[in-house]
């Protein structure tokens, strides 16, 4: 039996590098911009205990991407109706967790199922149904970029214009309620945005793994701080990157993009949590 032996040339490979990066900008600039959203909004999504809500609105966008894929429009339009679809009916309908968390279990498999279907039907080629469940690098063309980066800063426009009242009903809903806030026309906003960033992540990264960009920065983040200020820089920066830094190896390796950001951002998240736990040592020792 002939050993098999893999080296890191099979794995990377930087020739013709910069060429590379050069074809492939539009890519990193939605990626970036991809990050750096998807981190600050992901402080929200954990303060409001929305990350199983994450991946049930990307499997609606999976499937309004699928369906746009079957009837040739466009695949950016199809993810964010699918995913502004399942963002407004999980806001409506899922007020409290528990009804959140069964609305989005039933969502879940419907989406999913409902684009299996489109794409089975779809006889064009097969790399562009694999590529809308783990992501892919080389397809953002210019007008896909200017949807990315249109949508991108409207989430973050409107996160900064409710940032205050978004952060009072996240942290204590009953005393933002008291005191006069609309915490339910809050929520449906913020999960309209959560559906438009998420649409943006399901294009990039795909539908099985936008929580590596949504929560898992903003996780990190949480573990080694607790500032209503370095918390959000601090996600935005671990999801710029987990974005762009997967992106960079994606082209020089011979995998698909998400391996390479979601081993970025659990690595973050693992290093946030030896920091986290070194200091809960030096605090009882001291």
């Amino acid at each position: 039996m002939i050993p098999l032996a893999l080296g890191w040339s099979d794995i990377f490979s930087f020739q013709d590098y910069g060429e590379l990066v050069a074809l492939l900008s539009n890519s990193i600039i939605a990626g970036a911009v991809l990050g750096l959203v998807g981190g600050l909004i992901g402080v929200f999504v954990m303060q409001r205990d929305l990350a199983f809500a994450v991946h049930g609105i990307s499997e609606l966008s999976f499937a309004g991407a699928a369906a746009a894929l079957l009837f040739g429009g466009s695949v950016v339009a199809g993810s964010i109706g699918g995913a502004l679809v399942a963002a407004i009916v999980i806001g409506l309908l899922g007020t409290r967790a528990r009804e959140r968390n069964s609305l989005v279990g039933v969502l879940m498999p419907f989406g999913l199922g409902l684009g299996i279907l489109f794409l089975s039907l779809y006889d064009g080629r097969s790399a562009n149904r694999f590529t809308l469940l783990t992501g892919q690098i080389v397809a953002v063309s210019s007008p896909d970029l200017g949807w990315l980066i249109g949508i991108g800063v409207v989430v973050l426009a409107g996160l900064l214009l409710m940032w205050r009242p978004l952060r009072f009903d996240s942290l204590d809903p009953v005393s933002a309620a008291a005191r006069g806030v609309p915490t339910r026309v809050v929520g449906l906003l913020f999960m309209v945005l959560l559906g438009l960033i998420v649409a943006v992540a399901v294009h990039i990264i795909g539908a099985l793994l936008v929580m590596a960009l949504l929560v898992t920065p903003a996780a990190a983040a949480m573990r080694v701080s607790a500032g209503p200020i370095a918390v959000p820089l601090l996600a935005a920066l671990f999801g710029f990157v987990a974005a762009v830094g997967g992106i960079l190896l994606a082209l020089a390796g011979t995998l698909p993009v998400s391996p390479y950001i979601t081993t970025i951002s659990f690595l973050i998240y693992l290093g946030c949590w030896a920091v986290q736990r070194i200091r809960g040592r030096v605090r009882r020792t001291a």
